[in-house]
């Protein structure tokens, strides 16, 4: 017969051995509900877009604009012009929404790819930037994300329904979270109008990537037990209500390029969900999402005067705008026909 003691030790173990099991299933399913897990062949890894461009926009908007706050009416102007400029020579349809915030105007610059009415797919940057810092990664980088899309839709031939490049003007405080946001004001319009959008990809700061361990951080620290611990993937972000819409996202991510993408559907009020122009459209009941490479929680530049062009990375960067591209082939390829918008390479 086992000593008193031997038999408590065993059945203190296994106490233990069955809560760490529990726990792990639960971490598990917790895992699996957050992150949407989607098994689809990966994408090429040489990408569509052009990293030149794509760091020469960055490079112009952080260095030729600056700075891009709303105190800086002629800058804004000025990179509304160029937004435009980029637009049109894409093939795109362009227009602008003149909004006032008191006594200045500001504009959301708009292009417009496929049918002139209907339903449409969004997909939208801001360009105006905090304080004076030269902000290319916020939000530089999602500009021109926004004008190197432009020009892969431009190539392809037109989508099914529109799809909507917005450049928006102001996101940064003191608008930030207020109806004086240029995607509430986009937003608010298209509700109005009755429009139906089908999904909004807003792109804020995709160009940060850090290949060493523990280079991510995140706000909860249940996190850290289910997301990489180092910052070299593009994350699509949602809240709670869009686990399939985000799945779907992913999916046609996935299918066009080989960057890492993680996703996560989490509660709005944790810190960082609603931090760009998607939480505008949700303020209207349409369906949007974030893609970003995280922000504060990886790069030491955020709002900071050392978030200058020569920091990011533009072969991921541009592999981040393919993605999108193979997204958007999701709402925007005509079932009908069964064609499917080619994304050429130079």
């Amino acid at each position: 017969m086992l000593p008193s003691k031997v038999r408590f030790a065993r059945r203190l173990l296994g106490a233990v051995t069955r809560i760490l099991v529990t726990l792990l299933v639960i971490l598990a399913v917790v895992g699996v509900w957050v992150t949407q897990p989607v098994w689809v062949r990966r994408g090429p890894a040489v990408p569509a877009a052009s990293p030149a461009r794509l760091q020469s926009h960055v490079r112009q908007l952080s260095e030729d604009f600056v700075p891009r706050s709303c105190d800086d009416a002629t800058n804004l102007v000025r990179c509304a012009d160029y937004i435009g400029a980029q637009f049109a020579a894409a093939g795109a349809l362009v227009s602008t929404q003149r909004y006032r915030l008191g006594a200045q105007a500001f504009d959301n610059v708009i292009a417009r790819f496929g049918p002139a009415t209907g339903a449409c797919v969004v997909v939208g940057a801001h360009y105006d930037a905090c304080g004076r810092f030269p902000a290319a990664d916020d939000n530089a980088s999602g500009v021109a994300g926004l004008l190197e899309l432009a020009v892969l839709l431009g190539r392809a031939p037109s989508p099914a329904i529109a799809v909507l490049c917005v450049a928006y003007s102001t996101e940064e405080p003191p608008f930030f979270s207020t109806c004086g946001m240029g995607s509430y004001q986009h937003a608010k319009a298209l509700r109005r109008a009755g429009v139906e959008v089908k999904v909004m990809l807003a792109l804020e700061m995709i160009g940060c990537f850090r290949d060493e361990w523990w280079s991510q951080r995140y706000p909860v620290p249940l996190l850290y037990a289910i997301y990489p611990a180092r910052g070299n993937y593009i994350s699509i972000v949602g809240n709670v209500a869009q686990r399939e819409l985000i799945r779907r996202v992913k999916r046609g991510m996935m299918q066009a390029t080989d960057l890492p993408i993680w996703s996560g559907s989490l509660p709005r009020r944790m810190p960082g969900v609603d931090f760009s122009d998607h939480r505008s459209y949700w303020d209207f009941d349409f369906p949007a999402v974030m893609i970003t490479d995280t922000a504060f929680c990886r790069s030491q530049a955020y709002h900071q005067p050392g978030d200058t062009w020569d920091k990011l990375d533009y072969v991921r960067m541009a592999k981040v705008v393919d993605g999108v591209a193979g997204a958007l082939t999701i709402w925007t390829t005509s079932a009908a026909s069964g064609s499917t918008p080619a994304f050429s390479r130079e």
